[in-house]
């Protein structure tokens, strides 16, 4: 009898973030999804990147660090192989997380919606800050302050967690300016070329309890970005579902 195989058998394996965010890790390592504004769609990147990376083959822990608890309710209802924890304090963050990441290829921490300690907690453990944002957030004065504790990590940590900026919640016919890369460039944060899309099947997936690739024919559209945009920021994780497939274990 064979046992499953999983990503976090090559968790010693050296990982490296995509062309322009310049740093490699080695796994495991802790992504925090991290704006200090609300509404902007934290917890649908958080549950959906956790159930993507087990997908993948990975063992991942939801750290739900946001008041309302709601990433932790939902990916127990999606998948319940990815375990989920709620650390509601800066002090048991701080102290949980690097215990938490022990014990898995991925800890995906979803943060609150407010400049507060607990934010600031996170980006003292994290390795990598996923920051979702508006496309109306994308011009300088706006990112600076939504990014401001972030920045402030990355000073006392000397650059890390390293970051990047994924549009979410925008029009279908949303562009990328030259005025929204000049921001995020402005601020050295690397800008995502994929976006989530304003869609009614992500408001819809956590009263079903599911991830959108779970949602058939009519989420097919909003499937295939997530999927594309966690092949751009973690494209090396994806590889490794095709050379180290799960095994099935012998009857």
């Amino acid at each position: 009898m064979h046992e499953s195989q999983t990503f976090s058998q090559h968790a010693t394996m050296k990982y490296c973030l995509p062309d322009g965010m310049q740093t490699c890790y080695r796994l495991p390592m802790i992504i925090t999804i991290a704006n200090s504004k609300g509404g902007v769609g934290k917890s649908t990147l958080a549950v959906h990147l956790a159930a993507w990376l087990h997908e993948q083959g990975c063992k991942v822990t939801l750290a739900d660090c946001d008041t309302q608890q709601s990433s932790s309710e939902w990916i127990r209802e999606a998948v319940p192989e990815v375990k989920a924890v709620r650390l509601d304090n800066p002090d048991v963050i701080l102290n949980d997380l690097p215990t938490l990441n022990q014990d898995a290829d991925f800890v995906v921490a979803d943060g609150p919606g407010s400049q507060t300690e607990t934010s600031r907690a996170l980006l003292l453990r994290a390795d990598l800050a996923i920051v979702p944002c508006k496309a109306s957030m994308l011009e300088i004065r706006a990112l600076a302050k939504a990014t401001e504790v972030l920045r402030q990590a990355q000073d006392i940590r000397k650059g890390i967690p390293h970051a990047v900026i994924v549009l979410s919640m925008v029009g279908m016919t949303y562009r990328l300016t030259q005025d929204m890369k000049d921001a995020a460039a402005a601020l050295s944060l690397p800008l995502a070329s994929k976006a989530m899309i304003l869609r009614q099947i992500y408001a819809d997936a956590p009263g079903q309890g599911a991830v959108v690739w779970q949602m058939g024919f009519r989420a097919r559209d909003a499937a295939q970005e997530v999927d594309e945009l966690f092949r751009e920021i973690l494209p090396d994780v994806a590889i490794k579902r095709v050379a180290h497939p799960r095994r099935v274990a012998s009857k």
